[in-house]
């Protein structure tokens, strides 16, 4: 089986998980693709490269959803991403631990579009908490988690 491609939407990623990832690169000889609408830095490795895709909002969301792979690992906040690489069967989390599957993708897609809707009707409904120490272990158990059963 060969080993996934890894997937990061890195223009809102937290630093912390950008870091989780550029070492398991290394350790576990993994490709990672860093997609994103301005450059990034990115460690000086032949695994890992940088894609600076055009400023088009969904520009990065369409490269990634169109080149990754059954099988390959995407990192990703953006719900409505999530939901186009799910059926496509690339595992996906997001930056928090959080996996998107099958039986989790339509119910946060209609929860983000609810919220949405509160927005634009003028509803404050907040943003999500900060990232920190407990975010950063999720996501690196959820990864660790995803990584083993990739093989």
């Amino acid at each position: 089986m060969a080993s996934p491609t890894i997937w990061l939407d890195a223009d809102a990623c937290p630093k912390a998980v950008k870091e989780i990832v550029y070492r398991a690169s290394e350790k576990r000889g993994l490709d990672v693709r860093v997609v994103a609408n301005k450059a990034q830095y990115v460690p000086r490795s032949e695994r890992v490269h940088m894609i600076q895709v055009p400023g088009d909002p969904d520009a990065a969301d369409d490269f990634i959803a169109e080149h990754a792979a059954a099988g390959d690992i995407a990192i990703t906040q953006d719900i409505p991403l999530a939901a186009r690489l799910v059926p496509k069967r690339v595992v996906t989390l997001s930056p928090r631990g959080d996996e998107f599957d099958e039986d989790s993708i339509g119910e946060r897609l209609s929860m983000r579009d609810f919220m949405t809707d509160l927005r634009d009707a003028g509803v404050m409904t907040g943003g999500p908490s900060a990232f920190g120490p407990k975010e950063k272990q999720k996501f690196a158990n959820a990864f660790d988690r995803a990584l083993q059963r990739a093989g």
